[in-house]
């Protein structure tokens, strides 16, 4: 038999100590600290949902409990098209926790916003940009646009094209190109590449294949001006004559 209060108030407490019992198994198996306090608060208000009901139908009050239920789908529809957006963002903020596209202080693209990922929520995602300004972007557009991962891989290829004289001696640039790519601090040797494209109304056209042991832009940005300094100073020393 159900006694009023002291059941109701027992309920209460079991509602409570299941909340504290998913709160450790959330914090041993889910990292994401936004996602695990969403996931306790609906556990808990669904477990003190369950008590309220469940009390109504022993107190014979079903009409009531009928009621309530129409009465919160009719304002759960409401609610549903009233913060749509918001919805649409904590759903979009739910799939990204999951995939893990990116984290915190990774260098990524997103559209034509580029930076480090200085925050991430449920609702958004802030990013800190290269002039160190911070944008913050809801996570429907950061789920529903492309991602570009400057730090996934630990390294970044560039790729860089030029003209030469078609009169030069085309082994002995290629030689100079790559013995002065390698000197370039933060080159991977092994996997950089200089080849010719195609030959032109007297000139060849050239592209430089470099792998940089940094994703980071301004590993990127310092990398292409120490291109041009030390390509220009090779082929100087060797007497190689630039267009």
């Amino acid at each position: 038999m159900f006694c009023w209060p002291s059941d109701f108030g027992y309920r209460i407490f079991l509602a409570k100590q299941l909340r504290n019992l998913a709160h450790r198994k959330v914090d041993k198996y889910l990292k994401h600290r936004a996602l695990g306090e969403l996931l306790l608060n609906l556990i808990y208000v669904f477990a003190i949902g369950v008590v309220i009901f469940t009390a109504l139908r022993v107190l014979k009050l079903d009409k009531t409990v009928t009621t309530a239920l129409a009465g919160a789908g009719i304002a759960g529809i409401a609610l549903a098209f009233a913060f749509q957006d918001i919805a649409a963002n904590f759903i979009s903020g739910i799939f990204l926790t999951f995939q893990r596209p990116f984290f915190i202080r990774e260098a990524i693209r997103i559209k034509d916003l580029e930076g480090f990922v200085q925050d991430m929520s449920l609702r958004d995602t802030t990013l800190k940009t290269y002039q160190g300004q911070l944008i913050v972007i809801p996570n429907k557009e950061v789920f529903q646009n492309a991602i570009t991962n400057y730090t996934w891989l630990g390294k970044r290829r560039a790729d860089i094209t030029g003209t030469l004289e078609a009169t030069v001696d085309l082994k002995k640039v290629q030689q100079v190109a790559l013995t002065a790519l390698h000197d370039i601090p933060g080159v991977i040797a092994a996997d950089t590449l200089f080849l010719y494209e195609n030959i032109c109304e007297g000139t060849v056209n050239f592209k430089a294949m470099v792998w940089l042991n940094s994703g980071e832009r301004i590993a990127y940005l310092e990398f292409v001006s120490h291109f041009i300094i030390a390509i220009t100073d090779a082929f100087k020393r060797n007497g190689i004559a630039l267009p």
